[in-house]
């Protein structure tokens, strides 16, 4: 199995991140070229997830937006360490995993047209994320 981590810096406000380019650089770089298989991305994070999506066009925003709207950042949450409302940051693994597997084919992502791979990360606490592309061979 080819596998690595990057780093992806987030800042101090809620992101939906697009990583398809670096899985394809990650997939450019496997053995063989990467061929045919399985792509699974990894956030080993408890207050991150990844997600499917388009981007540009505002879902992105619309995700965020929703995210807002069904985890408010306010005081309902028991887990209370962090800034106020952090508990839901908590809750939203529950929601978007914090995994994601795509099709490879030939060495490319098997993606729709406007599809994306997303890191969501709502924690304003923790500027810095590890990400984890692991190629299963076919």
């Amino acid at each position: 199995m080819h596998s690595t981590e990057i780093e992806i810096r987030t800042g101090d406000r809620a992101v939906v991140h697009d990583l398809t380019r670096d899985a394809e650089r990650f997939l450019a770089d496997a053995p063989n070229g990467g061929g045919d298989g399985l792509l699974h991305v990894w956030v080993p994070h408890a207050t991150a997830g990844l997600a499917v999506l388009e981007t540009g066009a505002g879902s992105d925003d619309d995700l965020l937006a929703a995210l807002e709207d069904l985890l408010p950042r306010d005081s309902r949450w028991r887990h209370r360490h962090g800034s106020p409302g952090h508990g839901r940051d908590h809750v939203l693994p529950a929601l978007i995993p914090p995994y994601a597997t795509v099709p490879v084919l030939d060495g490319r992502l098997a993606l729709g047209t406007w599809q994306s791979i997303c890191l969501v990360d709502t924690n304003v606490d923790n500027p810095v994320r590890r990400v984890r592309f692991s190629l299963l061979p076919g």
